[in-house]
């Protein structure tokens, strides 16, 4: 017979009025450094001036590629001449227009999705339909509609904008809890009140990432449209900016325009997105 006993040890610690102390030891210089994000982001920026830097003077041809210091002095001159900030102001007039109208559409059409089966059916057909469809693609059409002017490039902005919008939006609102959205009808909340109390907080998200997708969209599909277009109602944007110059053979201002491109899109990533994101998303606990 198998016997069942268990061995003991025969001393025994009693460790439960042992006080255990917590060592906190202070971060040295380096890792609060590195643990901050502005500061690894900015040394990688630094680096990669570095490399254009090293590689343009390896390079030896301004035509093709010219220097960091010299796209940086176009930049400024650029800047001084108010010829850059004129072209920056008129760009992002129309980019907000076209962004914002297309979120207003988007949050008509998701509204509907949201109450209706019909809604539901109506916006995926619609985004299955013009989603794959290249904003750009609609400019010959835009300009036969529109004509020549600020009208069209808006309209194609909307078109870059409102999918990709729609889309996350309801996306985040069918993902959401069944839970939640039963206390929601519970509560007896009008459909108005269940959208903006319920499926809004709760798929916000999903409602940035189409925010932030759909900025992007946009912001691509204005610098081509203007890179198409030329002059819109006698002003020129970015885009215009760079075709100029490039027909002129001004390299370092045609780097310097797109500089300013890649600078506008550092800036709304980290600071205002970033920012949305740390008053809402993480606030309500949503993100790590």
């Amino acid at each position: 017979m198998v016997s069942t006993s268990i061995d003991r040890p025969d001393v025994f610690h009693d460790i439960a009025g042992t006080e255990i102390d917590v060592v906190e030891r202070p971060l040295t210089a380096w890792q609060r450094i590195y643990d901050n994000g502005a500061v690894r982001k900015t040394v990688l920026l630094v680096v990669l001036a570095l490399i254009w830097e090293v590689y343009a003077r390896a390079l030896g041809n301004p035509l093709l590629f010219p220097t960091f210091t010299d796209t940086l002095a176009a930049l400024l001159s650029a800047i001084v001449s108010l010829e850059l900030p004129e072209a920056a102001a008129y760009t992002l007039s129309l980019l907000i227009k076209g962004y914002l109208a297309g979120l207003a559409i988007a949050g008509v059409l998701t509204a509907f999705a949201s109450v209706s089966r019909i809604g539901a059916d109506l916006l995926q057909t619609l985004t299955a339909m013009f989603n794959p469809l290249p904003s750009i693609a609609l400019l010959p059409l835009a300009l036969i509609w529109f004509g020549l002017g600020d009208a069209s490039v808006i309209f194609v902005l909307i078109h870059a904008v409102l999918w990709a919008v729609a889309l996350n939006t309801f996306s985040g609102f069918r993902a959401l809890s069944p839970t939640l959205k039963m206390v929601g009808r519970n509560y007896g909340l009008s459909s108005t009140g269940y959208i903006v109390w319920i499926l809004i907080p709760g798929a916000f998200p999903s409602i940035l990432t189409g925010l932030k997708v759909g900025w992007a969209f946009a912001w691509r599909t204005l610098i081509a449209a203007e890179l198409v277009f030329g002059v819109s109602s006698g002003s020129g944007g970015l885009g215009w900016y760079v075709f100029e110059n490039k027909n002129q053979l001004l390299i370092p201002e045609v780097f310097a325009g797109l500089l300013t491109v890649i600078l506008f899109g550092l800036f709304v990533e980290n600071i205002v997105f970033k920012t949305i994101e740390a008053k809402t998303v993480q606030r309500w606990g949503m993100a790590s």
